[in-house]
């Protein structure tokens, strides 16, 4: 487990970009803390995972010619560690000098370096150029919370907003926001996403459950941390039988995250569909 803290990042410091491959660029942090914060211990109570999408992927070859890819990154969510994204983008960007025999060259040094820092097996992809014509793109599918016309008091995160109603039979809703914002842990910058629930169990009021997603506005946190407080919150304050949680995140710095955590027993993975937003 990485015994190192947000405040030891790379966030909000300058920071030399290195044209040369270094993989002790990568800064691991472990999710342990951020989840005793919510009372984790032992088995979670969700699995999942964390796709990343960086969109800066470059090197050369061995005549010193530029090669570009998209990259995408699964990240398992019982991992113990999370990577910082500064840190993560200064990492691709030392490769944009070091020449490389193939793509597959590249790939495994990514898979080697990111599996160590996040202390798990990591998936990657690599898209070659002539492969970006066929990237799909889409928005998250479900019942549209934001068409509602609420009153917003709250801008910190206020779990007690959420209520269901248990007195009728239980449904099965997917519900989507596009409306959910939250600060990086450490700067303070604005992070900005469209949020999926999809859930079975009594019918949670939409107009509560969007007045929470809104109260994240001024809550400082990565990404990761802000959705499985999300689910957890859900989860202890509605009680549905089955839940899940999925974010897409708009990109910073050429890398996008989108966490996902789910108990629903037949988990399929969400599609990596990039929002227009994205």
């Amino acid at each position: 487990m990485s015994d190192t803290t947000p405040a030891d990042s790379p966030l909000g410091k300058p920071a030399a970009y290195k044209a040369e491959y270094d993989p002790a660029l990568l800064f691991p942090i472990a999710r342990a803390p951020k989840r005793e914060e919510l009372e984790l211990t032992g088995t979670l109570p969700f699995f999942g995972v964390d796709i990343w999408n960086a969109y800066e992927v470059s090197w050369l070859n061995l005549r010193g010619k530029p090669q570009v890819a998209i990259a995408t990154f699964t990240v398992p969510a019982d991992s113990p560690n999370i990577v910082e994204s500064k840190s993560f983008k200064l990492y691709l960007n030392s490769f944009n000098q070091t020449r490389l025999t193939s793509a597959d060259a590249l790939l495994e040094l990514l898979r080697t370096d990111l599996s160590h820092a996040f202390g798990s097996s990591v998936q990657i992809t690599l898209t070659p150029q002539d492969a970006f014509e066929k990237i799909a793109m889409g928005e998250l599918s479900g019942l549209l919370l934001d068409r509602l016309d609420i009153e917003v008091a709250d801008y910190f995160p206020n779990p007690s907003l959420l209520r269901a109603n248990h007195e009728e039979a239980m449904v099965e809703e997917t519900l989507v926001s596009h409306l959910l914002k939250s600060n990086c842990l450490v700067t303070g910058q604005p992070d900005w996403a469209s949020v999926q629930i999809r859930y079975v169990g009594a019918q949670i009021d939409q107009e509560r459950l969007l007045q929470y997603l809104i109260s994240f506005r001024n809550h400082n946190e990565f990404h990761e941390q802000c959705v499985e407080r999300i689910f957890m919150d859900i989860l202890r304050r509605c009680n549905p039988q089955k839940l899940a949680v999925y974010a897409r995140y708009t990109r910073r710095g050429g890398l996008d995250i989108n966490p996902w955590r789910s108990n629903f027993t037949t988990g399929q993975r969400p599609f990596n569909l990039r929002n227009a937003r994205q």
